[in-house]
């Protein structure tokens, strides 16, 4: 039975649809206008200051609520799933730590064996994020530095055939001996190569987009920052519009002022919003693991006992409402660089990332304030604040 949305205003691709209705059925958005004439029980009515626009796609998170990627387990991977609408995120990249082999392609295995197999109403794996170990021991951060390896294609490819062609991003060092091959390997066959945990140059930033890099991560973190003579992987990164870059809005890994100037460079067509959220997302203060390490959580700000920080424990409705404070961003821009962004990246535009008929029906509303009242995974409302919502 069709379902519908109406009275708010409704992104609809590229304009808003002022007092809309979306009208969706089996999981797949069925029509976008003015009005549906659907009857009151198939409706959920929302006041016209409210706004509906795409579900947000996290492709970099490693876990929450306790679980972690690396955890292994269908168990933890379903608690992820379950928590992320209650943030407006209703896709994901399962994201993986530097370890030791076994533990990664036990944690590979094990998504590979989750994705397309989920509940409904959960927020959906898109596939894989390898972070690591292809990383350089200069910029590890909170990545444990003994397992870290140079860039391996043979490596590579036997975790892809472990996971059924699931990897859809890995993050490497491109300076790294096979840095290179590595990237060209990667783009030959459609999985994203992002730049990340490098203390390489702009050269080689210069070398990576040539050889078919086209995202970096977590932009500023785990890299070589720019200098007035060697612009670094930072420099790069900012330069060079070909590249997509992550960014963690939490105005902890990177300040106000620096999240703007990264706005101002790149504009929301080359920025993706992301978390990099740990376990202790949606828990209280305390001690957690990340990797085999323990990351001390407190106030928002997650440390490894060194201070490095690792990870975060962000929520993507408040990265959004953050870029909004931050910057001169609209609410059309966190669309482009929470949705549309990384559809295009993940590979899954033709269904995801903006709100059009016969794509998946993976929305969130927000009220006047931008705060999240609803949302909806494949046409399933998995998260509805109360006292929001007439039927």
């Amino acid at each position: 039975m069709a379902k519908s949305v109406n009275g708010c205003s409704i992104y609809s691709e590229h304009d808003w649809i002022r007092n809309g209705s979306l009208a969706f059925d089996d999981g797949k958005i069925i029509s976008v206008g003015r009005s549906l004439n659907l009857s009151e029980d198939e409706a959920y009515h929302f006041p016209s200051e409210f706004k509906c626009i795409p579900g947000m796609i996290d492709m970099h998170i490693h876990g929450a609520n306790g679980a972690d990627t690396m955890d292994a387990t269908p168990e933890a991977l379903r608690t992820i799933a379950e928590a992320l609408p209650e943030e407006g995120t209703t896709s994901f990249l399962a994201t993986t730590i530097t370890q030791s082999k076994d533990a990664i392609e036990a944690a590979l295995k094990n998504a590979s064996n989750v994705i397309g197999h989920q509940k409904a109403g959960e927020a959906e794996i898109l596939g894989i994020h390898l972070e690591g170990p292809f990383i350089s021991s200069e910029k590890a951060g909170a990545q444990p530095s003994e397992y870290i390896t140079d860039p391996d294609v043979e490596c590579f490819d036997k975790w892809q055939e472990l996971t059924g062609n699931k990897i859809r991003e890995v993050t490497l060092a491109p300076e790294l001996n096979g840095g290179l091959s590595m990237i060209r390997h990667l783009a030959d066959r459609g999985v994203v190569a992002s730049i990340g945990h490098s203390n390489g140059t702009d050269e080689d930033v210069l070398r990576a987009i040539d050889a078919g890099a086209t995202q970096v991560t977590h932009v500023y973190n785990g890299m070589r920052g720019m200098h007035h003579r060697e612009p670094g992987i930072l420099g790069g990164a900012l330069l060079h519009h070909e590249l997509y870059t992550e960014l963690i809005a939490d105005g902890r890994h990177v300040c106000q002022g620096m999240v703007n100037l990264a706005y101002k460079l790149k504009g929301s067509d080359r920025m993706i919003l992301i978390t990099d959220a740990m376990r202790a997302k949606c828990l209280k203060n305390g001690v957690y693991d990340l990797g085999g390490q323990k990351v001390h959580v407190k106030d928002g700000l997650a440390v490894l006992s060194s201070g490095t920080i690792a990870g975060s424990v962000l929520k993507m409705d408040q990265a959004l409402r953050n870029m909004l404070s931050f910057t001169d961003a609209t609410l059309e821009d966190i669309v482009q660089m929470g949705a549309i962004n990384p559809a295009i990246q993940c590979g899954v535009f033709d269904r995801k990332g903006s709100l059009e008929p016969g794509k998946d029906a993976d929305f969130i509303i927000l009220d006047g304030n931008n705060q999240l009242v609803m949302t909806v995974c494949s046409g399933i409302v998995s998260y509805q604040k109360e006292r929001t919502v007439g039927r």
